[in-house]
């Protein structure tokens, strides 16, 4: 089947439901200049005093706050980004009924920049930020222009609402997550490499047979997929 073709049977599937979740990952943030921790030139690729996973974990925060939040601003409080076309796609979808939640592995925020109601960010978001002692809510700018460590006008010191390394899930959004997959009609996977548990294992709560995959490069679970796209996400829900 040639791409022009794919599209097209994308086409067909979604005008035919009003049931659609979409699961997106990296990719999705990536085409709106937020880079990905395992591409070419992402995170990981990127030679600093301790490796990412030790950085953004929760180890390095508790115990060298300093260096943490140095990395943490650094790298994950990317400014001046706006959604990209999927994102956009995505808001449309919900807004005509046609898409139940968007389920993201990113903390960027982009998919409520776009106008989308029902996100379920697995990972948390750095545009939440509480205080550990008296729970007071910070935004991302106050992190940001924050010298150091940030800290609350009670002295506690102020955590961004992101799941570090180390640190389990948030099960209130994983089941959600999973009662929406399981009963959804159309299943979209976009922007991910599926290889970050237990987040990948959402699709395996999938009943449909509309399971659709949209990456730049091949996945693990390509051959469970009933449509493969190989490309930008936003380029292909754009031209449906």
């Amino acid at each position: 089947m040639t791409y022009e073709e794919k599209i097209e049977k994308l086409r067909e599937i979604i005008a035919g439901t009003d049931n659609i979740v979409f699961f997106g990952g990296a990719g999705v943030s990536t085409e709106s200049g937020i880079p990905d921790f395992r591409s070419e030139d992402g995170l990981y690729r990127q030679k600093y005093k301790y490796p990412p996973e030790f950085m953004l974990s929760h180890t390095c925060y508790a115990t060298m706050p300093e260096e943490f939040f140095r990395y943490y601003k650094d790298k994950l409080l990317v400014t001046g980004i706006k959604p990209n076309k999927a994102h956009y796609k995505l808001a449309q979808w919900e807004k005509e009924g046609k898409l139940k939640a968007v389920i993201t592995q990113n903390i960027d925020g982009l998919h409520q920049m776009a106008g989308s109601q029902e996100v379920l960010e697995l990972h948390g978001s750095t545009l939440r930020n509480y205080c550990e002692r008296c729970h007071k809510f910070y935004d991302a700018d106050y992190v940001r222009m924050s010298p150091g460590v940030p800290t609350c006008e009670c002295g506690g010191r102020v955590k961004p609402d992101v799941v570090l390394y180390e640190e389990g899930l948030d099960m209130r959004t994983m089941n959600k997550a999973v009662r929406y997959i399981s009963m959804a009609d159309v299943l979209i996977i976009g922007g991910t490499s599926l290889v970050v548990y237990p987040a990948a294992g959402l699709v395996d709560y999938y009943r449909g047979k509309k399971l659709i995959l949209i990456n730049k490069s091949a996945t693990s679970r390509d051959s469970m997929a009933d449509l493969v796209i190989s490309g930008s996400i936003g380029e292909v829900l754009d031209a449906v």
